[in-house]
């Protein structure tokens, strides 16, 4: 063991408290640590040097830029609750130093299930028109239930869309949504159902606490909206119920009962109640339902049928941007009757296909149509697509082909098997 003299440890200790020497500290510590210490020493003098680049890592994660060349501050403003929990360790956003590879380029496993969970409707340019009967019906229900505190009268909390395929409903509903300045939750009938038991009940009750939270921190009108909840929750014929098919009703009984005090899982607490948010749900047949959760307490039912005034409204609009008439999108309404309104937009739809086919051919044929329109896309660099100039005579023309194809689906054996009772 080497034995070092007092006086020749003072100076090296002098020796390394100065900036601008650096030396390995003497002391009884073996080679391997002397060295490591004075390598240390070296990088901590070379680093203060203003004439040398400053490392990644010893730079501030509030100047980095992203991808698009912003800032972390302006990342932070972007988010739908201005919380920097909710950015992470993202590559591009924080340090690389603290990104690192050891669990990925994005360490931040549970970054995809922070992400906005309300709907905005900016998308939805031009002028739509909204059924009277339908504004009426949904704008009630959400205004009754901001103001039943101030009612002498049993509110229910639960608005239900019912009626047949392709009417408009949903479509209708977020044009409400985007007239009246809503933001809301949107649930489908695949999030009522998982592998877990209970998860889709919670996760109901954590989209309902979502949206009062955009009430009371955003200071925006906000509801829960569930898609097709009779394909989620319906009973047909011998399909079988699940643990958490009747979690779900549960969760929206207790809801309806109670709108105020919504629990996940924490501990109760008398001062954690959230804001009444009305919650409106649309499907094809409530008869498939549990009965209690559409008794007239709890859920308010509005059939929608749309009638030939509605019809013609809406199809105007549809066609508009093509040069329509009004008297000659009445002549196709009258051409094809009794037809659902998603018929007519595939009539436009269809009247495409000779131009993308047109198109395709332009391009080069289809040997090399997979490179062209993905190598294409990703650049920039696909040819200009001319969209078809749309006439009466092309519309009538699409809509009888589907008619004719209409009854071959219907009228062939196998679908006869499938549908035999369809009339029942």
């Amino acid at each position: 063991m080497a034995v070092v003299s007092s006086s020749s440890f003072h100076s090296a200790l002098l020796a390394f408290s100065s900036p601008s020497i650096a030396i390995p500290i003497l002391n009884p510590m073996n080679g391997e640590k002397r060295r490591r210490w004075s390598s240390y020493s070296t990088r901590l003098q070379c680093s203060s040097r203003p004439d040398d680049a400053r490392r990644i890592s010893e730079q501030s994660s509030w100047k980095s830029k992203d991808s698009e060349g912003k800032d972390y501050l302006y990342r932070l403003g972007q988010e739908a609750d201005n919380m920097n929990i909710a950015v992470g360790a993202r590559q591009g956003v924080i340090d690389d130093l603290f990104v690192g590879n050891f669990l990925g380029k994005d360490s931040d496993i549970v970054f995809d299930y922070r992400q906005k969970a309300t709907r905005s409707f900016e998308y939805l340019q031009g002028d739509y028109y909204i059924a009277p009967a339908f504004l009426d019906k949904v704008a009630c229900h959400i205004v009754k239930n901001y103001i039943a505190h101030l009612l002498n009268v049993k509110v229910p909390l639960i608005l239900g869309i019912w009626g047949g395929k392709g009417q408009g409903k949903t479509f209708q509903t977020e044009l409400i949504f985007r007239a009246m300045g809503i933001e809301p939750v949107i649930m489908s009938a695949g999030e009522l159902e998982s592998e877990r038991a209970g998860e889709p009940g919670r996760l109901i009750r954590d989209r309902y606490r979502t949206a009062s939270q955009v009430i009371q921190n955003q200071g925006k009108m906000s509801c829960l909206m569930i898609n097709d909840i009779d394909a989620g929750l319906g009973r047909f014929g011998n399909t079988q119920m699940t643990v958490n098919n009747q979690i779900v009703v549960g969760t929206l009984m207790n809801l309806s009962d109670n709108p105020t005090r919504v629990s996940i899982g924490q501990k109760w607490r008398e001062s954690d109640v959230v804001h009444r948010v009305p919650i409106i749900v649309t499907g094809n047949d409530f008869s498939t339902l549990y009965a209690p959760l559409i008794r007239d307490g709890r859920m308010e039912k509005f059939y929608w049928q749309p009638d030939h005034e509605d019809i013609i409204n809406i199809v105007h609009q549809m066609y508009a941007k093509d040069g329509i008439t009004r008297d000659e999108v009445i002549r196709v309404v009258d051409t094809f009757p009794n037809q659902a309104l998603d018929f007519y937009g595939a009539l436009r739809s269809r009247t495409y296909d000779q131009s993308i086919l047109k198109w395709v051919n332009d391009t080069g044929g289809y040997e090399k149509l997979g490179e062209k329109l993905l190598k294409g896309k990703k650049h920039g660099q696909l040819s200009t697509f001319v969209p078809p100039k749309q006439s009466v005579e092309a519309l009538l023309e699409s809509g009888h082909s589907l008619v004719k194809e209409h009854h071959l689906i219907t009228n062939s054996r196998l679908s006869k098997e499938y549908m035999k009772n369809i009339d029942d």
